[in-house]
């Protein structure tokens, strides 16, 4: 597996712009991406061509969903700062990119993408015969690749994605990887680690590739990982120097697999727009208060004085999101015997939503009365994205033969 040193590592994500954002999406995603911008160089990007491969047809209302997204990305706690945020079609090289790895990517690989036939299953009311559909993937793929992403948070549904960019990069690096005198740079940029270093470098590589000792790679990989003082260009080529292949250009990126979303919506199905079952960050009190005073109970509670299961209830889902472990006795002990009434058990969650949406909306506010500062923040954003993808292409188009001299 190909890597690259930890001082360069980079997560990547984004999201189609569906609009104002749900607590779903806070619990499920937002909340994951608060904790990597201060772990990780983290690039968090706006799907807007991703979004085309299904609304092709009416792309109008992009525009307005996409500054409302951000919006919430911003109010959320996602800092500029700290994170880089941009607009997918922006950064013009990743359609580039996506363009060259067509080239090499066979057709095979594209229609065995598990999502594929699934969501043609769920969107049958859609037309997606398209490329744009089939394609999709690998256009994930250029997304990842041309920042050299080394960690990309997905769910358990999108691993099969991760693993795809992986055998593209494979791929790519196998057939472009062979540069011109590529043995005799890899010797150059070995001896920049010092007498000690590329000693132990050259053994643990023969103890690799004649013995297939897999600690030895893994102790010459951290050692590579570990020097200040060759180029991101030179550690990649003895990385592939190391394995016996070429120069790698694309890294291969993991599956940075984030925990599955406890956020249920007020029916206890997946909170979703399109269930109409959810509550958005910037919903007002009273329109947060009522969505979760009228969302449905254990159906056996007709009266007050009826005893219910908890486990029956949506409202406990929520319980076991916001609530401690002795509120959930209470509810548990208090719901069977009809101690306490359905109402009653919906207060904490009222109290526990209403707070957390508090300085999320406040802040939302803010940014609302500045549409400057938000489009800001995104020019720089993209400028910063599209120098880093800049930096990639001039890399993949000298390695394909594309740059005339």
């Amino acid at each position: 597996m190909a890597s690259v040193s930890n001082q360069h590592a980079r997560v990547l994500s984004g999201m189609r712009p569906t609009g104002r954002l749900h607590l779903g999406h806070y619990h499920g995603v937002l909340k994951n991406w608060l904790e990597l911008q201060h772990e990780y160089e983290c690039f968090f990007f706006v799907a807007d061509w991703h979004a085309l491969t299904t609304q092709y047809e009416d792309p109008a209302g992009i525009p307005d969903s996409a500054r409302d997204m951000v919006i919430d990305w911003l109010a959320a706690g996602i800092n500029p700062s700290s994170a880089t945020l941009f607009v997918q079609s922006r950064v013009p090289e990743h359609a580039e990119l996506h363009l060259l790895l067509s080239m090499i990517t066979p057709l095979g690989w594209l229609e065995r993408v598990p999502t594929y036939k699934d969501q043609q299953e769920k969107l049958k009311e859609m037309d997606l015969s398209t490329y744009g559909f089939l394609g999709y993937p690998l256009l994930q793929s250029a997304d990842i690749l041309i920042y050299k992403a080394g960690q990309v948070p997905v769910g358990e549904d999108q691993i099969a994605h991760v693993e795809l960019t992986r055998e593209v990069a494979r791929r790519f690096n196998h057939i472009f990887g062979r540069e011109p005198d590529f043995e005799v740079k890899a010797e150059e940029a070995k001896k920049k680690m010092g007498k000690k270093n590329a000693k132990l470098f050259d053994e643990l590589r023969r103890r690799y590739q004649e013995q297939g000792d897999q600690e030895a790679l893994e102790v010459a990989r951290a050692l590579l990982e570990g020097q200040g003082n060759i180029t991101l260009s030179d550690r990649e080529r003895l990385f592939g120097y190391l394995e016996g292949g070429g120069r790698i250009i694309l890294p291969e990126p993991q599956a940075l697999l984030t925990k599955a979303s406890k956020m249920p919506g007020l029916d206890g199905q997946k909170m979703s727009k399109s269930y109409n079952n959810t509550i958005s960050l910037r919903d007002s009190p009273a329109e947060v208060e009522k969505a979760l005073r009228t969302m449905p109970t254990d159906p056996a509670r007709v009266r007050r004085t009826d005893p219910g299961d908890p486990d029956k209830c949506p409202v406990w889902q929520f319980h076991q999101v916001y609530s401690d472990s002795s509120v959930h006795e209470w509810v548990q002990q208090g719901c069977r015997s009809a101690g306490i009434g359905c109402l009653e058990c919906k207060q904490p969650i009222v109290d526990a939503v209403l707070a957390e949406l508090a300085p999320i909306q406040e802040r939302a506010r803010e940014y609302e009365a500045q549409p400057d500062l938000v489009r800001s923040i995104l020019n720089e954003g993209c400028e910063k994205a599209r120098d880093v993808a800049r930096e990639t292409m001039e890399e993949v188009r000298h390695a394909m033969s594309l740059v005339m001299s």
